[in-house]
């Protein structure tokens, strides 16, 4: 029973306690649970919070700083080893392309001097029409004239050296870059050479068609285009002391010498008109082609008169005219004295202007070789029919016959011509005789 008592007993103690222990926390909270009473309990609680959020705030900082310092750490540690890396791969890299660079530029330069390059066999190189760097170096490359085409590209446009002439080039295997690019924008060592005969008489329009047929000539407008241009009359005295170029059709007519010549394939046009204007200018120095005549011992002498009182150019349409009007040799100086007696007629003798056919459709060589876009209305400016005295100037090129003929004309009274139709030749020196001729040769 007292043991029932006693248990009894500290059952009633804890629940009192336990009471007590809820009486106290509501005592000191309201209803909603905010705390009442006393300030200092208050104070003292808000002053460790704060201090608490400081603490936080503090090891934050701390804590922040240190993972700072840590990453700086291996940050710096990072580049240290990135740049220890970066280094000797650069110093790899510049070790690399130095000794490739140095291969090339000792390769390239033994190339350059033909040091590695005994062979000094010949072989042919092909250089085509307006043909670039790159082409000229495979072709010398592809023929094994070089062997290292990109230091050869550098070396040409180094020295700006990046133009060739289009032709068939021999070359040895052991020459230079310089001595290769010196061939190559010369002549000397072409092999692709035409030969071409002008033949007298021929016309400007007709040597050019020649020239082009035979591959010679590339470029026949140009060709024409300077046939009528300035750009002779610095070098050749004879073109410069032409008094009237507006009035031709073209102003190298008649100093295109008749000759065999020797041309490049596709060769300039300028420099064909060059190697013909040097020949003619040669024959006509030379003293024995006259024979022994003195009225023509150099063209200087003739530029402003002759003897007879005839410019060269002058002498050079008279001898034009008289390669396209004879038959032959003695032909020639028979018409020559006729020309001459028309040129220095008076009124007296009826014959007031030339009235050559060769003349008539200048610059073309007859009435069917007009093109169909003028024929209709064409008119010459050199119609000797229309026209008193010589034409504006040559109808063609003559030969050095024909010239010595117009230097030299036989001592006649006729004053007229005709031919027959195998090419016989009937002089007269009235107009009823000349139209009894004509008659009798039909």
């Amino acid at each position: 029973m007292s043991t029932d008592n006693n248990n009894h007993g500290l059952e009633e103690q804890r629940r009192r306690k336990a009471e007590s222990f809820k009486l106290n926390i509501r005592d000191n909270y309201d209803d909603d649970g905010t705390s009442y009473g006393s300030s200092e309990p208050e104070e003292i609680s808000s002053y460790s919070g704060e201090e608490v959020k400081d603490q936080i705030a503090r090891e934050s900082k701390r804590s922040l700083k240190k993972r700072q310092r840590q990453e700086k750490r291996e940050l710096k540690a990072r580049n240290k080893r990135n740049r220890r890396i970066f280094r000797i791969a650069w110093i790899v890299s510049v070790l690399i392309i130095a000794a490739a660079l140095g291969a090339f530029l000792i390769t390239g330069m033994n190339d350059l001097l033909a040091i590695n390059r005994k062979d000094d066999s010949t072989v042919t190189v092909q250089v085509p029409k307006d043909a670039d760097i790159g082409t000229v170096t495979d072709a010398l490359k592809n023929s094994g004239v070089i062997g290292e085409p990109t230091y050869f590209k550098l070396y040409a446009m180094v020295t700006k050296n990046n133009t060739f002439s289009q032709g068939t080039y021999e070359l040895k295997k052991n020459m230079d870059y310089q001595a290769i690019i010196t061939n190559l924008q010369g002549t000397s060592n072409r092999t692709d050479t035409i030969e071409v005969t002008i033949i007298e008489g021929q016309s400007v329009l007709e040597i050019a068609d020649k020239l082009e047929e035979g591959g010679a000539l590339g470029n026949k407008a140009e060709f024409l285009q300077l046939c009528n241009s300035s750009k002779f009359d610095n070098d050749f005295d004879f073109l410069k002391n032409i008094k009237n170029p507006g009035e031709r059709y073209y102003k190298l007519e008649g100093y295109l010498y008749p000759d065999k010549y020797e041309f490049y394939v596709n060769e300039d046009p300028a420099s064909i008109i060059y190697k013909i204007l040097n020949n003619y200018e040669k024959r006509m120095a030379e003293k024995q082609a006259f024979d022994g005549y003195e009225k023509l011992t150099s063209v200087n002498k003739m530029l402003e008169k002759s003897d007879d009182g005839y410019t060269l150019d002058e002498i050079m349409t008279i001898a034009s005219i008289i390669q396209a009007e004879a038959a032959d040799s003695d032909d020639m100086y028979y018409i020559s004295s006729i020309l001459h007696n028309r040129l220095n007629a008076d009124s007296s003798e009826g014959v007031s202007s030339l009235g050559l056919d060769s003349t008539k459709y200048y610059p073309y060589r007859s009435k069917d070789k007009l093109p169909a876009e003028i024929a209709a209305n064409y008119k010459s400016r050199y119609d000797t029919y229309d026209n008193t005295g010589l034409p504006p100037g040559p109808i063609c090129n003559p030969g050095m016959e024909a010239i010595k003929a117009a230097l030299n004309p036989y001592d006649s009274s006729y004053y007229y011509f005709c031919h027959d139709s195998n090419g016989k030749a009937y002089y007269a020196s009235t107009i009823g005789e000349h139209e009894a001729n004509l008659e009798y040769i039909k």
